[in-house]
């Protein structure tokens, strides 16, 4: 048992000493100095989805800007533990990179004039309009105790070669 158990163990070290070594792995440290692997070809589409989000964000901005909506990016989020709205913390990314700012679920708020009140929504971004299971427990947390009239996820739809904005209602989706 003791020897197999050390014959495991010595694998692993060199399964990870052979790619600290590689040219096709890129190697990090978590918090705890544990030396986390990635292939450099997974880093690599990572980034390019991250940026390919980040673009079809500002899209969505403008697309609800110009249908007259004012919107601002929302920096709270709901523990769901607790039951209750916290300020989300900025992430140090590393020394020079920027700080993530405000994570927050849904993405943003937006608020538009309707007579004498304002309307105010929740609007989540996601290229392929699914919501994970936790996503969509604090989306009918914000509708249940009123913090948004409706929350709306934008979806990319391609037409042609353009990529279009579709607003999809969580209520409607989700039947909340």
């Amino acid at each position: 048992m003791v020897e197999r158990l050390k014959k495991e163990t010595k694998e692993k070290i060199m399964e990870m000493i052979k790619k600290a070594g590689s040219e096709e792995y890129e190697t990090s440290w978590d918090e705890k100095g544990i030396p986390k692997y990635k292939k450099k070809s997974e880093v690599k589409k990572g980034r390019i989805s991250r940026a390919r989000g980040a673009r079809f964000e500002l899209k969505a901005r403008e697309d609800l800007e110009f249908q007259g909506w004012i919107i601002d990016k929302w920096t709270n989020n709901v523990n769901m533990d607790e039951g209750k709205l916290v300020k989300v913390k900025n992430r140090f990314l590393g020394l020079g990179k920027p700080q993530m700012l405000g994570a927050g679920f849904p993405d943003f708020i937006a608020f538009k004039k309707s007579g004498e009140n304002y309307e105010i929504i929740g609007v989540e971004v996601k290229t392929n309009g699914i919501l994970s299971k936790i996503e969509k427990e604090k989306c009918k947390w914000y509708l249940q105790n009123k913090i948004f009239s409706k929350i709306l996820i934008a979806k990319s739809v391609k037409e042609g070669r353009s990529i279009k904005v579709e607003y999809l209602d969580f209520g409607e989706k989700y039947g909340e």
